[in-house]
């Protein structure tokens, strides 16, 4: 057992350092297995492959990154930051208030942190420029703002882990509010502390509407979500078919209300998202096939024993899971983190009587935090991007921001309700 755990971990390791694509790695790292063994047949490799990707709640996955794709190009981003900028003034900090507040409805919408940075960060961190705030300082917030992309339902990665955990996908997107909310008042309550101390102030160079006239624009953005997650959680639709109708309506809207997304645009929308969800899928597969793999050689049995001797304290299980997967996001992409250490540590928390859905939060909050610390950071590597900032320069106000977050995830981890109490109250 312990030999076939190095094995994988040796050729897993190679495949890394020589530049070869996870998802490619743990097909390799999981055919070595198949090949040292022996009895298990090749065709195992495509049924689980094929298998993986033949599933209708992942197919929600493309539609919402095409709903976000369609939304940031239609005008749907633009319409929901002015409708907050009117909402929250010239207060102290309002333009990272802005970001936040405009981060978390798109978030929403999208379900993803990297296309929340991209869609809510190239509209306000050059306002934020304009308005004497440090390059530093705006690409920080609206990386960090983009983090909440994977917490606030609909959450791709809420999906990921409801088809790998055999949970349900409704209950994660209901489980996730309340962690979200908190991290966004994080988020808001840092802004003001470091905004007061910097001298960050309003939005002058914003064109200033009356509230009710924003108000009027934004409607059709600001029911985008009311329209996704009450569809969900009253029954009405599946998220996989909340997720079609994410993309008929946010394209209804971007085209004959807005006016801002051309159809020969559509083409183009089309094959970004395919792209981003071909990449996905591929993912899906090949960590399929390697859990498979894992679980026929009993591997997290295996390693669910040897933690459980070392420790069956579950608080401490959980302080070194968070550390691991903290690590974990610093160096691995979101979609493949829990697709490969999903099926490795729900066998080591159940028996300790940690709820699933409670654990996903866990897991989807570290991931998230991944976004935004380097060397991987894509969040950053966005918002560095927009505001025209090396990598390391955003870094300035990184600590305090992290640090908030941390507090939140330490909150989530040992006060289970915080995720569980909305599940339970909508299921009695």
């Amino acid at each position: 057992m312990a030999f076939t755990l190095l094995t994988i971990l040796v050729v897993f390791l190679i495949t890394l350092f020589v530049n070869i694509p996870i998802a490619i790695g743990l097909a390799i790292s999981g055919m070595v297995v198949v090949l040292m063994e022996g009895s298990i047949p090749l065709s195992f490799f495509v049924q689980s492959t094929f298998g993986a990707s033949d599933s209708f709640p992942l197919l929600a996955i493309p539609f919402f990154i095409l709903a976000g794709e369609i939304m940031s190009t239609g005008g749907i981003a633009k319409r929901l930051i002015e409708f907050v900028q009117n909402l929250v003034g010239s207060i102290t900090g309002s333009l990272g208030l802005i970001t936040i507040i405009a981060s978390f409805i798109f978030a929403a919408i999208s379900g993803s942190g990297a296309a929340t940075v991209a869609s809510i960060g190239a509209i306000t961190i050059p306002y934020m420029l304009k308005n004497g705030y440090t390059p530093a300082y705006a690409a920080s917030i609206a990386a960090s703002s983009g983090s909440l992309g994977p917490i606030i339902p609909p959450s791709i990665i809420f999906i990921l882990y409801g088809v790998m955990a055999g949970v349900s996908i409704g209950d994660m997107f209901i489980a996730g509010l309340i962690p979200g909310v908190l991290m966004a008042v994080a988020l808001v309550t840092i802004n003001y502390i470091i905004s007061k101390k910097e001298g960050f102030g309003g939005s002058e160079n914003f064109v200033k509407q009356s509230f009710w006239k924003s108000l009027n624009e934004a409607k059709w953005a600001l029911l985008a979500p009311v329209i996704i997650l009450g569809g969900i959680y009253n029954g009405w639709v599946t998220p996989t078919e909340a997720a079609v109708v994410a993309v008929v309506y946010s394209l209804i809207i971007s085209v004959f209300v807005y006016k801002e997304f051309k159809v020969s645009e559509l083409m183009e929308v089309f094959l970004r998202a395919a792209k981003v969800s071909g990449t996905i899928m591929i993912f899906v597969s090949a960590a399929s096939f390697f859990g498979k793999v894992l679980a026929l050689k009993q591997i997290p049995q295996y390693i669910a024993m040897v933690i459980a001797d070392f420790t069956t304290n579950p608080i401490i299980i959980l302080i070194l899971i968070n550390i691991f997967l903290l690590l974990v996001g610093m160096f691995m992409e979101t979609v493949a983190a829990v697709l490969l250490f999903v099926p490795l540590l729900l066998p080591i928390v159940l028996p300790l009587g940690i709820d699933p859905i409670h654990f996903g939060i866990i897991v989807s909050i570290n991931l998230s935090l991944g976004l935004i610390t380097p060397p991987l950071g894509i969040n950053i590597f966005i918002a560095s991007n927009i505001a025209k900032i090396r990598f390391e320069e955003s870094l300035k106000y990184f600590f305090p921001i992290f640090m908030s977050l941390i507090i939140i995830l330490l909150l989530v981890t040992f006060i289970p309700q915080l995720s569980l109490f909305l599940p339970e109250l909508l299921s009695k």
